[in-house]
Protein backbone atom coordinates (compact mmCIF):
# COMPACT_ATOMS: atom_id res chain seq x y z
CA UNK A 1 0.00 0.00 0.00
CA UNK A 2 1.51 3.75 -0.61
CA UNK A 3 1.92 5.85 1.95
CA UNK A 4 -1.11 7.77 2.66
CA UNK A 5 -2.12 11.51 4.13
CA UNK A 6 -4.39 10.96 6.78
CA UNK A 7 -6.37 12.88 9.27
CA UNK A 8 -7.42 11.26 12.48
CA UNK A 9 -9.84 12.84 14.29
CA UNK A 10 -10.83 12.76 18.34
CA UNK A 11 -13.07 15.57 20.12
CA UNK A 12 -10.96 14.70 23.12
CA UNK A 13 -7.84 12.08 23.82
CA UNK A 14 -7.32 11.87 27.80
CA UNK A 15 -3.75 11.19 27.50
CA UNK A 16 -3.41 8.57 30.04
CA UNK A 17 -6.33 6.55 31.31
CA UNK A 18 -8.81 7.63 28.75
CA UNK A 19 -9.65 4.84 26.41
CA UNK A 20 -9.91 7.65 23.54
CA UNK A 21 -6.72 8.82 24.00
CA UNK A 22 -5.02 5.11 24.27
CA UNK A 23 -6.65 4.54 21.09
CA UNK A 24 -5.75 7.95 19.00
CA UNK A 25 -2.04 7.67 20.50
CA UNK A 26 -1.38 4.19 19.38
CA UNK A 27 -3.37 4.05 16.38
CA UNK A 28 -1.51 7.06 14.93
CA UNK A 29 1.72 5.49 16.15
CA UNK A 30 1.61 2.26 14.16
CA UNK A 31 0.09 4.07 11.27
CA UNK A 32 3.29 6.34 10.58
CA UNK A 33 5.46 3.48 11.80
CA UNK A 34 3.57 1.74 8.70
CA UNK A 35 5.17 4.57 6.74
CA UNK A 36 1.58 6.52 6.77
CA UNK A 37 1.40 10.29 7.44
CA UNK A 38 -0.98 10.92 9.81
CA UNK A 39 -2.63 14.52 11.51
CA UNK A 40 -4.25 13.93 14.47
CA UNK A 41 -7.15 16.83 14.55
CA UNK A 42 -8.16 16.75 18.82
CA UNK A 43 -10.17 18.89 20.89
CA UNK A 44 -9.22 19.28 24.57
CA UNK A 45 -8.14 17.63 26.22
CA UNK A 46 -5.35 17.11 23.88
CA UNK A 47 -3.68 13.71 23.07
CA UNK A 48 0.18 12.72 24.10
CA UNK A 49 2.18 11.43 20.76
CA UNK A 50 5.00 9.71 20.39
CA UNK A 51 8.18 11.08 18.84
CA UNK A 52 8.93 8.78 15.38
CA UNK A 53 11.36 11.62 13.92
CA UNK A 54 14.47 8.94 14.79
CA UNK A 55 12.76 5.94 13.33
CA UNK A 56 13.74 5.13 10.05
CA UNK A 57 10.57 4.42 7.41
CA UNK A 58 8.21 6.01 9.59
CA UNK A 59 6.10 8.62 7.97
CA UNK A 60 5.14 11.75 10.09
CA UNK A 61 2.95 12.04 13.61
CA UNK A 62 1.66 15.49 13.87
CA UNK A 63 -1.31 16.86 16.32
CA UNK A 64 -3.03 19.71 15.05
CA UNK A 65 -5.02 21.50 17.72
CA UNK A 66 -8.87 22.32 17.47
CA UNK A 67 -9.34 24.29 20.35
CA UNK A 68 -13.22 24.01 21.83
CA UNK A 69 -14.14 26.57 24.77
CA UNK A 70 -12.94 23.42 27.05
CA UNK A 71 -15.82 23.77 29.29
CA UNK A 72 -15.81 20.80 31.26
CA UNK A 73 -11.78 20.93 32.15
CA UNK A 74 -11.04 19.27 35.06
CA UNK A 75 -10.42 22.27 37.35
CA UNK A 76 -13.41 23.98 36.35
CA UNK A 77 -16.30 22.10 34.73
CA UNK A 78 -19.03 23.47 33.22
CA UNK A 79 -17.79 26.71 33.39
CA UNK A 80 -18.82 30.21 31.79
CA UNK A 81 -16.35 31.28 29.11
CA UNK A 82 -15.77 34.88 29.19
CA UNK A 83 -17.40 36.57 26.17
CA UNK A 84 -13.74 37.41 25.15
CA UNK A 85 -12.91 33.93 24.57
CA UNK A 86 -15.80 33.50 22.16
CA UNK A 87 -14.77 32.96 18.20
CA UNK A 88 -18.19 32.94 16.30
CA UNK A 89 -21.13 30.72 16.05
CA UNK A 90 -19.70 27.43 17.09
CA UNK A 91 -18.50 28.53 20.08
CA UNK A 92 -22.20 30.10 20.63
CA UNK A 93 -23.79 27.19 20.05
CA UNK A 94 -20.81 25.10 22.31
CA UNK A 95 -22.04 27.12 25.10
CA UNK A 96 -25.99 27.51 24.51
CA UNK A 97 -25.79 23.81 24.53
CA UNK A 98 -23.88 23.62 28.17
CA UNK A 99 -26.33 26.29 29.43
CA UNK A 100 -29.52 23.91 28.19
CA UNK A 101 -28.24 20.89 29.90
CA UNK A 102 -26.90 19.43 26.78
CA UNK A 103 -22.83 17.99 25.91
CA UNK A 104 -21.85 19.67 22.47
CA UNK A 105 -18.84 18.65 21.70
CA UNK A 106 -19.26 15.69 19.59
CA UNK A 107 -21.17 18.19 17.00
CA UNK A 108 -18.72 21.12 17.97
CA UNK A 109 -15.60 19.53 17.46
CA UNK A 110 -16.84 18.20 14.33
CA UNK A 111 -17.84 21.66 12.68
CA UNK A 112 -14.79 22.73 13.64
CA UNK A 113 -12.58 20.01 12.60
CA UNK A 114 -14.48 19.69 8.92
CA UNK A 115 -13.61 23.44 8.44
CA UNK A 116 -10.27 22.26 9.10
CA UNK A 117 -9.54 19.37 7.32
CA UNK A 118 -11.47 21.22 4.16
CA UNK A 119 -8.61 23.92 4.37
CA UNK A 120 -5.77 21.03 4.24
CA UNK A 121 -3.48 21.33 0.80
CA UNK A 122 -2.96 18.57 -0.34
CA UNK A 123 -6.47 17.15 0.96
CA UNK A 124 -6.39 14.10 3.12
CA UNK A 125 -6.47 10.74 1.36
CA UNK A 126 -8.65 9.35 3.79
CA UNK A 127 -10.45 11.00 7.54
CA UNK A 128 -10.64 8.78 10.54
CA UNK A 129 -13.32 9.87 12.76
CA UNK A 130 -13.16 8.34 16.11
CA UNK A 131 -16.37 8.92 18.40
CA UNK A 132 -17.59 12.00 17.50
CA UNK A 133 -19.94 11.12 14.49
CA UNK A 134 -21.00 14.89 14.41
CA UNK A 135 -22.86 16.44 11.45
CA UNK A 136 -19.62 18.30 10.12
CA UNK A 137 -18.75 14.29 9.05
CA UNK A 138 -21.51 14.07 6.59
CA UNK A 139 -20.37 17.72 5.04
CA UNK A 140 -16.98 15.96 4.64
CA UNK A 141 -19.01 12.95 3.20
CA UNK A 142 -21.18 15.26 0.50
CA UNK A 143 -17.76 16.65 -1.11
CA UNK A 144 -17.32 12.77 -1.79
CA UNK A 145 -13.92 12.12 0.58
CA UNK A 146 -13.34 8.60 1.96
CA UNK A 147 -14.45 8.17 5.79
CA UNK A 148 -14.16 5.58 8.07
CA UNK A 149 -15.96 6.20 11.43
CA UNK A 150 -14.81 4.33 14.90
CA UNK A 151 -17.27 3.42 17.19
CA UNK A 152 -16.45 1.64 20.04
CA UNK A 153 -19.68 1.22 21.45
CA UNK A 154 -23.04 2.59 20.97
CA UNK A 155 -23.63 5.82 23.45
CA UNK A 156 -27.02 4.92 24.15
CA UNK A 157 -25.94 2.07 25.97
CA UNK A 158 -24.57 4.40 28.58
CA UNK A 159 -27.92 6.67 28.30
CA UNK A 160 -30.06 3.78 29.72
CA UNK A 161 -27.54 2.30 31.91
CA UNK A 162 -27.38 5.94 33.48
CA UNK A 163 -30.92 6.27 33.38
CA UNK A 164 -31.98 3.36 34.96
CA UNK A 165 -29.78 3.67 38.28
CA UNK A 166 -30.76 8.02 38.47
CA UNK A 167 -32.29 8.30 41.62
CA UNK A 168 -35.51 10.61 40.68
CA UNK A 169 -37.28 11.98 37.60
CA UNK A 170 -35.52 15.37 37.66
CA UNK A 171 -31.94 13.22 37.07
CA UNK A 172 -33.51 11.02 34.44
CA UNK A 173 -34.66 13.91 32.27
CA UNK A 174 -30.83 15.67 33.02
CA UNK A 175 -29.29 12.85 31.80
CA UNK A 176 -31.78 12.44 28.37
CA UNK A 177 -30.91 15.98 27.61
CA UNK A 178 -27.46 15.32 28.25
CA UNK A 179 -27.16 12.27 26.17
CA UNK A 180 -29.43 14.24 23.32
CA UNK A 181 -26.06 14.21 21.03
CA UNK A 182 -26.73 10.09 20.63
CA UNK A 183 -29.84 10.97 18.06
CA UNK A 184 -27.14 12.83 15.83
CA UNK A 185 -24.40 9.88 16.06
CA UNK A 186 -26.97 7.59 15.12
CA UNK A 187 -28.48 9.36 12.25
CA UNK A 188 -24.13 10.17 11.46
CA UNK A 189 -24.06 6.75 11.76
CA UNK A 190 -26.24 5.00 9.47
CA UNK A 191 -25.35 7.51 6.58
CA UNK A 192 -21.24 6.67 6.24
CA UNK A 193 -19.81 3.49 4.15
CA UNK A 194 -17.18 2.63 6.41
CA UNK A 195 -17.68 1.95 10.63
CA UNK A 196 -14.82 -0.12 12.39
CA UNK A 197 -15.69 -1.42 16.02
CA UNK A 198 -13.98 -3.34 18.28
CA UNK A 199 -15.99 -6.04 19.50
CA UNK A 200 -18.32 -8.43 17.89
CA UNK A 201 -20.46 -7.40 20.78
CA UNK A 202 -20.28 -3.98 20.12
CA UNK A 203 -21.09 -4.84 16.12
CA UNK A 204 -24.35 -6.41 17.07
CA UNK A 205 -25.27 -3.53 19.18
CA UNK A 206 -24.37 -0.68 17.11
CA UNK A 207 -26.56 -2.40 14.40
CA UNK A 208 -29.03 -3.01 16.71
CA UNK A 209 -28.97 0.73 18.38
CA UNK A 210 -27.74 2.86 15.67
CA UNK A 211 -29.58 1.00 13.07
CA UNK A 212 -26.65 0.56 10.70
CA UNK A 213 -26.27 -2.30 8.06
CA UNK A 214 -23.64 -5.11 9.45
CA UNK A 215 -21.88 -5.25 6.40
CA UNK A 216 -20.88 -1.60 6.84
CA UNK A 217 -19.23 -2.82 10.05
CA UNK A 218 -15.49 -4.14 10.63
CA UNK A 219 -14.37 -5.79 13.60
CA UNK A 220 -10.92 -4.67 14.59
CA UNK A 221 -10.25 -5.52 18.18
CA UNK A 222 -8.21 -2.52 19.87
CA UNK A 223 -4.34 -3.06 21.03
CA UNK A 224 -2.21 -2.99 23.48
CA UNK A 225 2.00 -2.75 23.60
CA UNK A 226 3.44 -5.77 25.18
CA UNK A 227 6.77 -4.90 25.85
CA UNK A 228 5.52 -1.84 28.10
CA UNK A 229 2.96 -3.80 29.25
CA UNK A 230 4.62 -7.50 30.30
CA UNK A 231 4.77 -9.48 33.24
CA UNK A 232 6.51 -7.96 36.27
CA UNK A 233 10.37 -8.53 37.93
CA UNK A 234 9.27 -8.28 40.74
CA UNK A 235 6.98 -10.09 43.26
CA UNK A 236 3.69 -9.21 43.32
CA UNK A 237 2.45 -7.50 46.95
CA UNK A 238 -0.24 -9.89 48.68
CA UNK A 239 -4.34 -9.40 48.78
CA UNK A 240 -3.71 -6.29 46.28
CA UNK A 241 -6.60 -5.68 43.82
CA UNK A 242 -6.48 -3.21 40.75
CA UNK A 243 -9.26 -1.99 38.82
CA UNK A 244 -9.31 1.13 36.25
CA UNK A 245 -12.87 1.68 37.32
CA UNK A 246 -12.79 5.03 39.33
CA UNK A 247 -15.98 6.72 37.33
CA UNK A 248 -18.76 7.60 38.79
CA UNK A 249 -20.44 6.84 36.14
CA UNK A 250 -22.87 3.63 36.70
CA UNK A 251 -21.33 1.87 33.75
CA UNK A 252 -17.99 1.25 34.91
CA UNK A 253 -19.15 -0.64 37.99
CA UNK A 254 -16.97 0.97 40.49
CA UNK A 255 -19.68 0.87 43.65
CA UNK A 256 -20.28 -3.07 42.57
CA UNK A 257 -16.44 -3.25 43.61
CA UNK A 258 -16.48 -0.98 46.63
CA UNK A 259 -18.82 -3.38 48.28
CA UNK A 260 -17.25 -6.62 47.35
CA UNK A 261 -13.86 -5.34 48.37
CA UNK A 262 -15.62 -4.45 51.79
CA UNK A 263 -16.61 -8.25 52.33
CA UNK A 264 -13.84 -9.62 51.88
CA UNK A 265 -12.50 -7.04 54.10
CA UNK A 266 -14.03 -8.59 57.03
CA UNK A 267 -12.20 -11.75 56.57
CA UNK A 268 -8.74 -11.15 54.91
CA UNK A 269 -6.05 -8.30 54.51
CA UNK A 270 -6.68 -6.60 50.81
CA UNK A 271 -5.76 -3.49 49.17
CA UNK A 272 -7.66 -2.13 46.30
CA UNK A 273 -6.00 0.28 44.15
CA UNK A 274 -8.07 2.08 41.69
CA UNK A 275 -6.84 3.84 38.91
CA UNK A 276 -8.62 7.21 38.00
CA UNK A 277 -10.27 10.61 40.30
CA UNK A 278 -13.98 10.18 41.22
CA UNK A 279 -15.53 12.95 42.69
CA UNK A 280 -15.19 14.02 45.99
CA UNK A 281 -18.66 14.41 46.65
CA UNK A 282 -19.61 11.52 44.47
CA UNK A 283 -21.50 8.58 44.61
CA UNK A 284 -17.96 6.44 44.82
CA UNK A 285 -16.40 8.63 47.52
CA UNK A 286 -19.48 8.53 49.53
CA UNK A 287 -20.17 4.55 49.85
CA UNK A 288 -16.59 4.25 50.91
CA UNK A 289 -17.58 6.47 53.72
CA UNK A 290 -20.33 4.65 54.65
CA UNK A 291 -18.69 1.04 54.91
CA UNK A 292 -15.82 2.62 56.66
CA UNK A 293 -13.16 1.25 54.05
CA UNK A 294 -11.33 4.32 53.23
CA UNK A 295 -7.89 2.56 54.74
CA UNK A 296 -8.28 -0.16 52.06
CA UNK A 297 -8.77 1.94 48.72
CA UNK A 298 -6.51 4.17 47.70
CA UNK A 299 -6.95 5.95 44.26
CA UNK A 300 -3.78 6.92 41.78
CA UNK A 301 -4.29 9.19 38.28
CA UNK A 302 -2.39 10.63 35.84
CA UNK A 303 0.00 7.27 35.59
CA UNK A 304 2.07 7.04 32.27
CA UNK A 305 1.98 3.78 30.73
CA UNK A 306 5.25 2.65 32.21
CA UNK A 307 3.89 3.48 35.64
CA UNK A 308 0.27 2.20 34.89
CA UNK A 309 2.15 -1.56 33.81
CA UNK A 310 3.98 -1.45 37.01
CA UNK A 311 0.96 -1.27 38.82
CA UNK A 312 -0.95 -4.32 37.13
CA UNK A 313 2.50 -6.02 37.35
CA UNK A 314 1.97 -5.59 41.33
CA UNK A 315 -1.53 -6.99 41.71
CA UNK A 316 -2.55 -10.32 42.75
CA UNK A 317 -5.46 -10.10 40.17
CA UNK A 318 -7.10 -7.27 38.19
CA UNK A 319 -10.88 -6.07 38.59
CA UNK A 320 -13.24 -4.90 35.38
CA UNK A 321 -16.64 -4.83 37.25
CA UNK A 322 -18.15 -2.96 34.49
CA UNK A 323 -21.91 -3.49 33.26
CA UNK A 324 -21.26 -3.19 29.71
CA UNK A 325 -17.54 -2.26 27.79
CA UNK A 326 -17.68 -2.24 23.97
CA UNK A 327 -14.05 -3.68 24.79
CA UNK A 328 -11.51 -3.42 27.66
CA UNK A 329 -8.41 -1.88 27.52
CA UNK A 330 -7.51 -2.22 31.02
CA UNK A 331 -8.35 -5.79 31.07
CA UNK A 332 -5.78 -6.44 28.32
CA UNK A 333 -3.52 -4.50 30.12
CA UNK A 334 -3.23 -6.44 32.65
CA UNK A 335 -3.46 -9.71 30.99
CA UNK A 336 -0.49 -8.59 29.14
CA UNK A 337 1.08 -8.19 32.62
CA UNK A 338 0.21 -11.74 33.51
CA UNK A 339 -2.49 -10.59 36.25
CA UNK A 340 -5.46 -12.70 36.60
CA UNK A 341 -8.09 -11.10 35.63
CA UNK A 342 -11.96 -11.09 37.32
CA UNK A 343 -14.29 -9.47 35.49
CA UNK A 344 -18.01 -8.81 34.36
CA UNK A 345 -19.97 -11.19 32.12
CA UNK A 346 -21.18 -8.36 30.15
CA UNK A 347 -21.23 -6.50 26.97
CA UNK A 348 -17.65 -7.81 25.20
CA UNK A 349 -15.87 -8.95 28.18
CA UNK A 350 -16.43 -12.35 28.05
CA UNK A 351 -15.42 -11.97 24.29
CA UNK A 352 -11.77 -10.10 25.38
CA UNK A 353 -10.93 -12.43 28.06
CA UNK A 354 -12.16 -15.64 27.16
CA UNK A 355 -11.07 -18.56 29.26
CA UNK A 356 -7.96 -16.41 30.45
CA UNK A 357 -10.10 -15.05 33.10
CA UNK A 358 -12.85 -15.66 35.89
CA UNK A 359 -16.49 -14.15 34.67
CA UNK A 360 -19.22 -13.15 37.18
CA UNK A 361 -22.77 -11.71 36.50
CA UNK A 362 -22.74 -8.01 36.24
CA UNK A 363 -23.24 -6.33 39.02
CA UNK A 364 -23.55 -8.97 42.16
CA UNK A 365 -21.18 -7.85 44.50
CA UNK A 366 -21.41 -10.66 46.38
CA UNK A 367 -20.35 -13.04 42.91
CA UNK A 368 -17.97 -10.72 42.52
CA UNK A 369 -16.30 -11.11 46.48
CA UNK A 370 -16.48 -14.49 46.10
CA UNK A 371 -14.55 -14.70 42.77
CA UNK A 372 -11.98 -12.13 44.01
CA UNK A 373 -11.25 -14.77 47.08
CA UNK A 374 -11.05 -17.71 44.91
CA UNK A 375 -8.23 -16.36 43.01
CA UNK A 376 -6.73 -14.53 46.04
CA UNK A 377 -6.68 -18.23 47.78
CA UNK A 378 -4.83 -20.08 44.82
CA UNK A 379 -1.81 -19.62 43.62
CA UNK A 380 -1.99 -21.95 41.12
CA UNK A 381 -4.82 -20.71 39.52
CA UNK A 382 -3.56 -17.28 39.72
CA UNK A 383 -0.59 -18.13 37.70
CA UNK A 384 -2.37 -20.17 35.20
CA UNK A 385 -4.77 -17.35 34.52
CA UNK A 386 -1.58 -15.01 34.42
CA UNK A 387 0.53 -17.63 31.68
CA UNK A 388 -3.00 -17.87 29.70
CA UNK A 389 -3.80 -14.60 29.49
CA UNK A 390 -0.31 -13.22 28.49
CA UNK A 391 -0.77 -15.92 25.64
CA UNK A 392 -3.71 -14.56 24.38
CA UNK A 393 -3.09 -11.05 24.24
CA UNK A 394 0.40 -11.67 22.22
CA UNK A 395 -1.53 -13.69 19.76
CA UNK A 396 -4.50 -11.56 19.46
CA UNK A 397 -3.89 -7.90 20.33
CA UNK A 398 -0.98 -6.19 19.19
CA UNK A 399 -1.08 -2.22 17.75
CA UNK A 400 1.04 -3.30 14.63
CA UNK A 401 -2.03 -5.45 13.85
CA UNK A 402 -4.36 -2.47 14.80
CA UNK A 403 -3.08 -0.47 12.38
CA UNK A 404 -2.51 -2.66 9.37
CA UNK A 405 -6.26 -3.43 10.05
CA UNK A 406 -7.58 -0.34 10.30
CA UNK A 407 -5.09 0.87 6.91
CA UNK A 408 -7.25 -1.82 5.00
CA UNK A 409 -10.24 -0.58 5.80
CA UNK A 410 -8.97 3.02 4.85
CA UNK A 411 -7.37 1.64 1.36
CA UNK A 412 -11.62 -0.19 0.86
CA UNK A 413 -13.02 2.99 1.22
CA UNK A 414 -10.78 4.96 -0.94
CA UNK A 415 -11.19 2.36 -3.62
CA UNK A 416 -14.93 2.70 -2.91
CA UNK A 417 -15.06 6.94 -2.98
CA UNK A 418 -13.00 6.67 -6.20
CA UNK A 419 -15.55 4.34 -7.91
CA UNK A 420 -18.66 6.65 -6.79
CA UNK A 421 -16.68 9.77 -8.18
Amino acid sequence: MSPLRIALLSYRSKPHCGGQGIYVRHLGRELARLGHDVDVFSGQPYPELDDLSAEPGAGTLRLVTVPSLDLYRDDDPFRTPKLSEWRGAIDALEVATMWTGGFPEPLTFSLRAAAAVSRAEPPYDVIHDNQSLGYGLLALHRRGLPIVATIHHPITIDRELEIAAAPTRLKRLSLRRWYAFARMQARVAQRLPRIVTVSANSATDIVREFGVARDAVTVVPVGVDTEVFRPPAEPRVPGRIVSVASSDSPLKGARVLVEAVAKLATERDVELVMVGRPKEDGPVAKLIDQLSIGDRIRFVSGLSDQALAALLGSAEVAVVPSLYEGFSIPAVEAMACATPVVASRAGALPEVVGDCGVLVKAGDAGALALALADVLDDAALRDRLGRAGRERVCEKYSWAHVAAATAEVYADAIRSARAHG
